[in-house]
């Protein structure tokens, strides 16, 4: 096994919701729509969405709910101006308010949202 991640997927069990907001929101591109399965253009690793139900019949594991924060997508803004711009945008679009834009300790300016599933997210940039 090589130690990099080539694929990031985020399961859910209503991806209707969730296909929206990475498309239309955050602006991710289709590039394969299989219903239950949706992978989204990306440079780096693949970024997908799909159904936890496409996996019960290989484990049981998938129908487990799942509890508290288990991962954070973190997307680098431009500038000042875009990161307040962003973090507008995406509220205003669907995504649901956790922390305003604010000046961090470690030199980045940082907003936290969450997706219609709840997983928390992040918009940075560096200040200095």
């Amino acid at each position: 096994m090589e130690a990099r991640v080539n694929l990031i997927t985020i399961w859910t069990d209503d991806i209707s919701p969730m296909k929206e907001f990475y498309n239309k929101v955050l602006g991710f591109k289709i590039e394969n729509d299989l219903g239950e399965y949706i992978e989204f253009e990306n440079e780096g690793a693949r970024f997908a969405l799909c159904t936890r139900e496409v996996m019960y019949e290989y484990s049981e594991e998938y129908k487990k709910k799942s509890m508290g924060q288990s991962f954070e997508l973190a997307f680098k803004c431009k500038d000042l101006d875009d990161i307040d711009r962003s973090y507008q945008y995406i509220i205003s679009n669907g995504g649901n308010a956790v922390q305003e834009p604010r000046n961090m300790p470690w030199d980045q300016r940082t907003a936290l949202f969450s997706d219609p599933d709840g997983n928390i997210h992040e918009i940075f940039v560096d200040i200095k």
